[in-house]
């Protein structure tokens, strides 16, 4: 599954929270180092998640930003809706006129269907399923390059 550069920054910000922000506020800069993100970027995107209520936001020398969502309440599709829009199949698969629903061409049901497996694993895998290798809070997945460790401050 393809998602944009910034909800892939969203998420992997969440997963650093979740795994290394428990115990305290984490500013914009550590998380911008621990996932490779620029830091001006990452500050935007923080603040966008913190606008949608998945994470707060404190100014001053204690400040930072913490998780608002406990990791196993938080699916992915939350994440990433916010930064890539699910946007309305509106032209037929089978030619250049609008899709009509009321009359299907026969790839319709078909690319409906596929196109709502593909988004399901989102919607049904949260933060603590990724961190825990798991997907849909059942099935284990292959390992995959892991965040790197959080540097000590």
């Amino acid at each position: 599954m393809t998602i944009s550069a910034t909800a892939d920054y969203a998420l992997r910000a969440i997963l650093v929270l979740a795994r290394d922000g428990a115990t305290r506020p984490m500013r914009a800069d550590e998380i911008a180092g621990a996932t490779g993100a620029p830091r001006n970027y990452m500050a935007k995107t923080l603040n966008a998640l913190a606008k949608a209520g998945i994470v707060s936001s404190a100014r001053g020398p204690a400040g930072g930003f913490a998780l608002t969502v406990p990791p196993t309440e938080l699916p992915l599709a939350r994440i990433v809706d916010l930064f890539d829009e699910q946007r309305p199949h509106t032209r037929c698969m089978l030619g250049n006129v609008p899709c009509d629903p009321r009359r299907p061409c026969p790839a319709h049901s078909t690319w409906t269907r596929v196109t709502a497996e593909r988004r399901a694993p989102l919607a049904t895998t949260t933060v603590a399923d990724l961190l825990a290798g798991r997907t849909s809070a059942t099935a284990p997945v292959a390992p995959h390059a892991a965040l790197p460790a959080r540097a000590a401050v």
